[in-house]
């Protein structure tokens, strides 16, 4: 397994190691010294190579693994969240109100009342109302995205400070809910939440900076070494992110290693290709390197935005008219991809729908046609129904499945908002990641953070188990497993979230496997999930996180 004769900086020693490389953990010792991994080998051979200022490490039965990699993750915006009004913690309407009130009282001096990570399942319908805000927030405006970034909630005054009423239209991308009398109800689905967000004033470059920064701080708690963040671009209520990853590289406080996914204005055609390749050029700096393009194809399922190849039900079962949208025309989408994957760029896609992955691939597929085979390494995300027809074209047009596998199970949002309007025989389709794998796919992982925890072992779990982890559901909930035949073996989600996201992040050379000669990015787990009964995967801990060989994380106590 290779060793080495540098004198080691750090050794660890007893436990197992999944190197990443096989499909079992290994009883190993590993070294490592000036930032990489010096040596993989027996306990005695790797002791050779320390002396009195070397660490030594005792896994104590633990297990060490290459730090995992968030193939699909917002930070700067989860980061500003985590910094202000918060919901992401609290489960019920009556937590949300609490919590928005406190934040109210905490800040007399805001003008706007901002925040997110509210889900739509505590909702009767998916849908807050203004009165609700209304009742403890009464005379300054608030708008809150919800925690899938797809929808907001608003109250009164925001409503009235934007100038919106019950004549202003639907715009093409979204929906504004309305009262029996068209006044907007309080909540703003997909493009018609700019309505309102572009009256609030954006989180300051300080604001954002200091977001980045805990943000790195809690993915790092979770053994999260490297991520893609899947927006670079300014947004209702955000500074552009670009800047901000520029200036934590230039200064040296961004620790990770990033991908930036750059953002395509679906408002806008092909005379932005010149903008993001100016941006490429100027986006490499230190350990940010923006060289992919995010393309959202379609919205989500539960606000019946998400491109399908048959209309939605209603509450009876009956088909509606609605097929749910493609924001950019398919025609577009082709030519757009095929001048991007000719540029060299790399092709990051939300598509969740059946309608909307078969467009992507579609548009792949051309642009191999037309430029040939290369090494961009493009994925899909999300990923929620896939037509059957459709699971094989990923291996062989070389396009990944991005998976968030925490949403892989049956929970209120799944139950109630989705699986009644896609109807039974679409809903055995979703999130079909053990079809994806038997068919060759490549697959990587992501969390969607702030949408949903960026713990990679709770989505491990949910990849193996195919139920939510304990720390996710109500107390004493239990409930079936969804769809268990599209389960993942540990090994293959451990292997997504190492493995596969080094590889569409173009690190695979350098990080993802714990073998000599690679950056020591590496996580301690308090337990090896090997010898763990499967339901208890959620329970594992990080007890430590490494990044060129240095701590960045140590839990306490």
């Amino acid at each position: 397994m290779g060793s080495s004769s540098q004198r080691a900086d750090t050794v660890f020693v007893g436990g197992k190691v999944f190197t990443g490389t096989s499909r079992a953990p290994v009883r190993a010792a590993v070294a490592v010294g000036g930032g990489k991994i010096l040596a993989v080998s027996d306990e005695s051979a790797v002791r050779s190579l320390a002396d009195r200022a070397t660490e030594v490490v005792d896994l104590a039965g633990g297990l060490l693994l290459p730090g995992f990699q968030d193939a699909h993750v917002h930070p700067v915006v989860a980061g500003v969240q985590m910094l202000g009004c918060d919901l992401g913690e609290a489960r019920s309407i009556g937590e949300y109100l609490a919590v928005v009130a406190a934040h109210a009282r905490k800040h007399p001096e805001a003008d706007w009342i901002r925040g997110g990570g509210w889900s739509m399942d505590a909702f009767p319908g998916g849908t807050p109302t203004r009165a609700m805000l209304d009742a403890v927030v009464p005379d300054r405006p608030v708008l809150l995205t919800n925690r899938d970034g797809h929808g907001a909630w608003a109250n009164t005054r925001a409503f009235e400070r934007a100038g919106v009423g019950r004549d202003t239209p639907d715009p093409a991308d979204g929906r504004i809910e309305r009262e029996p009398d068209g006044t907007p109800a309080g909540t703003l689905q997909e493009g018609a939440m700019e309505l309102v967000a572009r009256h609030v004033p954006s989180a300051t470059p300080e604001e954002a900076h200091a977001g980045l920064l805990a943000a790195q701080r809690h993915l790092f708690s979770l053994g999260v070494t490297a991520w893609q963040d899947a927006m670079i671009g300014a947004f209702p209520a955000q500074p552009d992110n670009y800047g901000v990853y520029l200036r934590a590289a230039r200064e040296g406080s961004l620790k990770a290693r990033v991908v930036g996914a750059l953002w395509w204005d679906r408002e806008r055609g092909l005379e932005q290709i010149p903008e993001i390749e100016e941006r490429r050029r100027g986006g490499r700096v230190g350990r940010f390197n923006a060289t992919s393009v995010k393309i959202m194809q379609d919205g989500i399922a539960e606000n019946f935005t998400a491109g399908m190849l048959e209309p939605y039900l209603d509450g009876c079962g009956c088909a509606t008219a609605n097929s749910g949208l493609s924001f950019v025309e398919p025609a577009l989408l082709a030519e757009a991809v095929r001048i991007l994957d000719r540029s060299g760029f790399q092709l990051h896609f939300h598509a969740l729908g059946d309608r909307a992955v078969r467009e992507v691939l579609d548009a792949l597929e051309a642009a191999l046609a037309a430029n040939g085979p290369g090494d961009n390494r493009h994925h899909l995300a999300h990923l929620q129904v896939v037509h059957p027809d459709d699971i094989g074209r990923f291996a062989r047009l070389g396009a990944a499945a991005n998976i968030q596998a925490l949403w892989a199970a049956h929970e209120p949002q799944m139950d109630e908002l989705t699986i009644p309007f896609l109807g039974e025989r679409r809903a055995a389709l979703q999130y079909p990641f053990g079809d994806l794998q038997r068919a060759g796919t490549r697959l990587v992982a992501g969390s969607d953070w702030s949408v949903s925890s960026p713990n990679p072992l709770w989505g491990v779990h949910v990849a193996v188990n195919r139920t939510v982890p304990a720390g996710e559901a109500a107390p004493g909930e239990v409930r079936e497993p969804f769809f268990p035949e599209q389960a993942l073996t540990l090994a293959q989600a451990l292997t997504a979230y190492t493995a596969g996201s080094a590889w569409v992040n173009h690190l695979d050379e350098v990080t993802g496997t714990v073998e000599p000669g690679k950056y020591a990015d590496l996580a301690v787990l308090d337990r090896d999930p090997f010898a763990l009964p499967a339901e208890e995967i959620g329970d594992v801990r990080v007890l430590r996180t490494y990044v060129d060989g240095e701590p960045v994380h140590t839990a306490a106590g």
